[in-house]
């Protein structure tokens, strides 16, 4: 028996609703005849195409939020000349100048990017540069005009001299005018407004908040904007002139939601120069956290920026001293002025120690301060979003391609310096959106569906559930099955159904085509026991190879194919994809828990291996790191008692 269905779509429709349809051997649609069976083996939904009408991403879109330009004042008095014009040309694809005078082009274009200039003074150094007399009237500013017009040491004094002024409060009036910076703001979402092209490419709004509370101490925060130009003019960006202290910052955020009707986020980052405060139990001018910090903290921050150009806080290798991935592009000498630290600091510091306290505060709280999830960007100050190991034009235009950087500074206070051979190379943002445009990254990074990259473009997915099976890592769509069964990275594990006990996860990954193979991948435990003692543990899950677990249950190194005098490897080791579903052997139903995915690549040439290969004159020191393993980390899976 034969029936005449007028269209495709109305297939499997069609066999839910007769029963008979089960029995038959063929069904004619207005495409020809097709196999009844066929249809209700390969198709979940009505149709032949398995992508129509799919609700969920079908991949990561790939950019950063922190990436600034010569209208942050730091910048520009180091030398940086790329606008944020040209700096989203550049995200797009196309070729730019250096503020150096090098030709300079992303391997393959961003999907999105927000330029996230200062909001302190923004734009309007380069009024000081260009000899403003009114403004050269003060005596620093004066100074600081000769000292960016002479370049090279001169400017790196100005800029030390500018990070310092602006933690302390002491900054010259004439620099801080609001009215100037709010006419700025204005100029700047226009030019963010001409770029955004929804589909295509993501041009966001934002900037950054840049609290050095007590002199260097680094509370830094992007602002993310899901609105366009016409809400985000509504309210004067905040400044630390304002305030230096997060929470009024977030009284800021809640105070333009209101008058606007729009949305924003903030994203923290570099934990790791706070020297203490970023993550710490008290607000920086020392009082207690209570209620309502707890629950503003929550609210405005879901995530945090875990690996940039200044260091990787994800975690430290003395907090976590069996994890010998941790030592991973440390920056931990002091806070952004190199003020050294003191005992008891950097563990309130790095994500994952905060992840794991988050658990702590939630159950003396009732929410979790720290219930964030991760991403990376670079915060280059050259207007050049530089996330390659093989394409780095470092932070300043000082640290820009050249055989100077070998030797040279990053940071320099006074004589405590930071080498610019310590600069990553690093990050980038994926975003699990279905949609190219504001709303729907915007979507997607406020419910945590992202995760951060050291640089390469690998891609991961990472879902938690009851009822994965191994036979679901068989498959060649992670997300199908992932979404069906569970919830994405960034989510809650719901109530386990009857009859289960242990949550299961299902992660994959796929190698960035231009970098290295995969090594592993690790999922990350994180939990509170019974006495309040935080625990940690790292899981082998997947690797590369017939490589077997030792007896402390730790894959042994890959090893290494990187030819460092000619900057190169091969990727004859490591595989091109890894996938499994991993259950947790230690499961403690009555314990909250958080678990992230971190995914390892084979060894690969650093940039600073690629400057000695093309710099005949370079002259790393014998302890410069040379060769990198890029890694991603996504946004966790958490689990609480009762769902």
């Amino acid at each position: 028996m034969q029936v005449r269905i007028m269209l495709a779509a109305s297939v499997c429709a069609l066999m839910t609703a007769n029963p008979s349809a089960e029995a038959q051997d063929s069904v004619t649609t207005d495409g020809g005849t097709i196999n009844a069976s066929a249809v209700e083996r390969f198709f979940n939904q009505p149709g032949y195409s398995p992508y129509a009408g799919r609700n969920y991403p079908q991949r990561p879109l790939w950019g950063e939020i922190h990436l600034h330009t010569s209208w942050s004042a730091d910048a520009i008095a180091a030398g940086t000349r790329v606008g944020p014009d040209e700096a989203l040309q550049y995200a797009k694809g196309r070729e730019i100048t250096s503020s150096t005078g090098q030709k300079v082009r992303l391997s393959r274009p961003y999907d999105f990017m927000m330029v996230a200039d200062h909001s302190d003074s923004l734009g309007v150094m380069s009024n000081v540069l260009a000899g403003d007399p009114n403004l050269l009237a003060d005596p620093t500013l004066k100074k600081w005009s000769n000292g960016m017009n002479a370049g090279g040491a001169a400017a790196t004094t100005v800029v030390m001299e500018m990070i310092t002024m602006q933690g302390e409060g002491t900054l010259p009036e004439a620099v801080t005018d609001n009215d100037v910076q709010f006419d700025m703001w204005r100029k700047m979402t226009e030019i963010v407004e001409g770029h955004n092209d929804p589909g295509s490419f993501t041009a966001l709004i934002g900037y950054e908040w840049t609290s050095n509370y007590g002199g260097g101490n680094n509370l830094h925060r992007n602002v993310v904007y899901r609105d366009g130009k016409d809400k985000a003019d509504m309210v004067r960006p905040m400044t630390t002139y304002d305030s230096d202290i997060p929470n009024k910052f977030w009284d800021w955020m809640e105070t333009y939601e209101e008058k606007t009707g729009g949305r924003v986020l903030a994203v923290p980052h570099n934990g790791n120069l706070s020297n203490g405060l970023m993550f710490a139990l008290e607000t920086p001018d020392g009082k207690p956290i209570d209620q309502d910090w707890v629950e503003a903290r929550a609210r405005w921050e879901p995530l945090v920026e875990v690996t940039q150009s200044k260091g990787t806080s994800e975690q430290h290798p003395s907090l976590a001293p069996s994890d010998e991935f941790a030592n991973f592009e440390i920056w931990d000498k002091g806070n952004l002025n190199v003020v050294p630290k003191q005992p008891g600091m950097i563990e309130f510091e790095y994500a994952r120690e905060a992840l794991k306290r988050g658990l702590k505060l939630e159950d003396e709280f009732g929410t979790n301060p720290f219930k964030f999830g991760m991403l990376g960007s670079t915060d280059d100050h050259t207007g050049i979003s530089s996330a390659e190991e093989n394409n780095f034009f470092g932070k300043f235009p000082a640290s820009e391609p050249g055989p100077e950087r070998s030797t040279g500074n990053a940071f320099d206070f006074e004589g405590r310096t930071v080498k610019d051979w310590k600069l990553g190379a690093s990050g980038l943002t994926a975003v699990w959106a279905p949609e190219n445009t504001r709303a729907s990254i915007w979507d997607a990074m406020k419910r945590k569906e992202v995760y951060g990259t050291t640089g390469s473009r690998m891609f991961v997915r990472f879902f938690g559930g009851w009822e994965f099976t191994p036979e679901d890592a068989l498959g060649r769509n992670p997300g199908s099955v992932g979404y069906g069964k569970g919830v994405p990275m960034g989510g809650d594990l719901p109530p386990a159904p009857d009859g289960a006990t242990i949550p299961t996860f299902l992660v994959a990954a796929l190698k960035d085509p231009l970098s290295g193979n995969l090594d592993r991948i690790q999922i990350i435990k994180g939990w509170v026991d019974g006495e309040g003692a935080m625990h940690e543990k790292i899981h082998d899950v997947a690797w590369a190879g017939d490589r077997e677990p030792g007896d402390d249950g730790k894959v042994p190194l890959i090893g290494s194919t990187v030819d460092l005098e000619n900057a190169t490897w091969t990727n004859t080791i490591g595989a091109p994809e890894l996938i499994t579903v991993w259950s947790d052997p230690d499961f403690d139903p009555a314990l909250r828990a958080f678990y992230y995915a971190r995914v390892i690549e084979i060894p690969t040439p650093r940039w600073s291996a690629y400057d000695a290969a093309y710099f005949a004159d370079s002259d790393f020191p014998e302890d410069a790191t040379m060769t990198v393993t890029e890694r991603a980390y996504t946004s966790p899976i958490w689990y609480s008692p009762g769902g």
